[in-house]
């Protein structure tokens, strides 16, 4: 076959995370370069023995991914453009979790409380990616640059797909790092020292809330509708009392009492607020 041999491996394995086997894949691979192939062509193209080629032939053709075409002297197959194969294979998972949907809705079993899990370490960057790919319509984020470097990708892609994000960049990164996606809010709201936060809430309906420290991550991934509540609060209340704060600085004379002042600034770790103030009494 023509295709590198790395970019053949990553087809393939794409190909069987979507439910293809291994000789399906490297079949339909084949009549993607190659075109209208007949039997033998397919077998010393894709290397499947010609003693199976042609029961994986029939699979694809019975799975609407091959296509016969009939030739004077022979039966050709032809290869369901990858566009259309993809909307088909979509279709039949749309239809596959509709379908699960309505059985598991039957079942009579007591409803279980909303379960909270707390997951090993390595266990955080998938969880997260998976929340973000599941999301469909809005997502809270609160985050520092490592982990907004790393799920940038499930981001950008979530925010492709039309899911509202607003994102709160805990470090106030002077300089985009090109990790955060949709409304960005910059404060420099972190723990501080080696820890680091991600909050992610998804469609009002999971949370996944993490500490990192030192190459560990504690990590609590959970539907229970209070602590959703809860996180949810934390970043919407954050980035209004930080934006706040910010434009009050310096101008709290007569306008604030001084528990009121206090805690604005405790929403500042680094001092920005203490800070901005000072500057301004002092330009006074």
């Amino acid at each position: 076959m023509s295709i590198a041999t790395n970019q053949l491996a990553k087809v393939i394995e794409a190909l069987q995370a979507l439910g293809f086997t291994g000789y399906e894949a490297r079949a339909y691979v084949a009549l993607l370069e190659g075109g209208a192939l007949n039997g033998y062509e397919i077998a010393k193209a894709s290397g499947i023995p010609r003693a199976n080629v042609y029961p994986v032939i029939e699979r694809l053709v019975q799975r609407g991914v091959a296509l016969p075409t009939h030739a004077p002297d022979a039966t050709l197959y032809a290869a369901v453009p990858p566009r259309d194969l993809l909307r088909q294979l979509a279709g039949e998972q749309r239809r596959a979790v509709h379908r699960a949907r309505e059985a598991l809705a039957g079942l009579s079993a007591r409803r279980a409380p909303e379960a909270v899990y707390n997951l090993k370490d390595e266990a955080l960057i998938p969880a997260a990616e998976r929340l973000i790919d599941g999301c469909r319509q809005r997502l809270l984020v609160a985050i520092q640059p490592p982990e907004a470097a790393i799920l940038a990708r499930a981001l950008r892609a979530a925010r492709e797909r039309g899911v509202e994000i607003t994102t709160l960049c805990l470090e106030a990164c002077e300089r985009e790092c090109g990790g955060c996606q949709g409304e960005i809010h910059r404060h420099a709201l972190a723990p501080g020292g080696e820890r680091r936060w991600l909050l992610l809430v998804a469609d009002d309906a999971q949370a996944l809330i993490a500490e990192c420290r030192a190459g560990r991550a504690q990590t609590v991934l959970t539907h229970q509708p209070l602590v959703l509540e809860l996180s949810a609060a934390y970043i919407r209340q954050s980035l209004t009392l930080a934006v706040l704060g910010s434009e009050l600085a310096g101008k709290y004379e007569g306008l604030l009492s001084l528990e009121a002042r206090r805690l604005l600034e405790r929403l500042q770790p680094a001092g920005e607020l203490v800070a901005s103030q000072g500057q301004e009494d002092r330009q006074a």
